[in-house]
């Protein structure tokens, strides 16, 4: 199978961004494709993806009618991916906050004989490389890695980063239906059940620059999921009850 790229993007009320998102992603290498998961944005972010899928045949929309979240969003986009010839599948943001320059350095880690499985776009690898947040978002994120770290025995240093690049043997072993997280926990899962699997993780360091337009969906919500999901997880991998 020749190698192709499925960059899913998920959106809420991004009509700012992903008029220059989009444009950015492929101009990075020919083998990208975009797709668009819109969440029933009411400021037109589903009607801008719709012009930009019947102007490029390599973007993509798919369209859900309730803001469900942002896990429910990525596996949706998973699962379009798999039931097409794609063989790497990323996530990223619409807001600019991962650079679509890193798409090609992904690609590559994750291509035949390249450096793992699951490719993790790091903030915290080589110190720490985050534009624009305030102290407090900082040292939430810092300790929240800490934390799941410790708890999860996962060997990264930033297990909550949502820039990643699956390749397809990866995602297509993970059971979506027993994905329990939603919320920013989702990354620590899906990374926790590959990484339980046996595949390889690999960190990148990148620049993580903070949104200039929009707003953050961060709230106290997926602050909570995210700390006892790290335990249940535990819990489940030393039982042996993933799936």
């Amino acid at each position: 199978m020749a190698e192709r790229g499925l960059v899913v993007v998920p959106t809420y009320n991004e009509c700012e961004n992903l008029p220059k998102i989009v444009p950015a992603i492929l101009e990075q290498d020919p083998r990208l494709d975009i797709l668009v998961v819109d969440d029933g944005s009411p400021d037109g972010t589903g009607a801008i993806a719709d012009q930009f899928a019947e102007a490029d045949p390599r973007v993509h929309v798919l369209h859900r009618t309730t803001k469900e979240g942002l896990g429910r969003a990525y596996l949706a986009g998973f699962h379009w991916a798999l039931q097409r010839d794609y063989t790497h599948i990323f996530e990223m943001d619409a807001d600019f906050s991962h650079d679509p320059a890193n798409l090609p350095r992904f690609l590559q880690a994750a291509s035949d004989g390249g450096l793992g499985d699951l490719i993790i776009g790091s903030r915290y690898a080589s110190g720490v490389n985050v534009i624009n947040w305030p102290m407090s978002r900082l040292l939430l994120s810092w300790f929240a890695n800490k934390y799941a770290r410790w708890i999860t025995r996962l060997p990264l240093t930033d297990a909550t980063g949502g820039f990643k690049c699956f390749r397809r043997e990866v995602l297509a072993a993970i059971p979506f239906d027993k994905v329990r997280s939603n919320g920013y926990a989702f990354q620590i899962e899906m990374t926790f059940r590959a990484w339980k699997k046996g595949f390889r993780l690999t960190e990148l360091p990148i620049i993580f620059t903070d949104r200039s337009e929009g707003h953050s969906k961060m709230n106290r919500r997926i602050v909570v999921e995210a700390i006892w999901m790290v335990w249940w997880l535990q819990l489940q991998g030393l039982f042996g009850r993933l799936g």
